[in-house]
């Protein structure tokens, strides 16, 4: 997705479910999301559009250990602190260090 189909996207998630509920599922602040809303975010703006695609978006890549998933998904496997519970949850903390979640 390019910067502004994130924007657009952006703006119909507030229009659909109001600023306060995105900036929730964002983790982000309120008065950030009004910030980018107005062209005012002082931030990284590209940070928060990546966000945006993560959560709100489509978009799929393929990961080498589970396949195709949404950006969501890899996103949260990302995010997952290290934990030997299992062999697949080893390995895709070792791939996820490597890609870095590019499609």
């Amino acid at each position: 997705m390019t910067t502004t189909d994130r924007m657009q996207l952006l703006r119909d998630k507030c229009a659909e479910l109001g600023q306060a509920e995105v900036a929730r599922r964002l983790d982000y602040s309120p008065s950030a999301i009004n910030q980018a809303l107005q062209g005012k975010y002082q931030g990284a703006l590209d940070n928060l559009l990546t966000r945006v695609e993560e959560i709100f978006g489509c978009t799929t890549v393929m990961c080498p250990i589970l396949g195709e998933i949404s950006l969501r998904k890899c996103s949260e496997n990302r995010k997952r602190p290290f934990a030997a519970t299992n062999p697949l949850r080893v390995q895709l903390y070792r791939q996820c260090r490597k890609c870095g979640g590019r499609p």
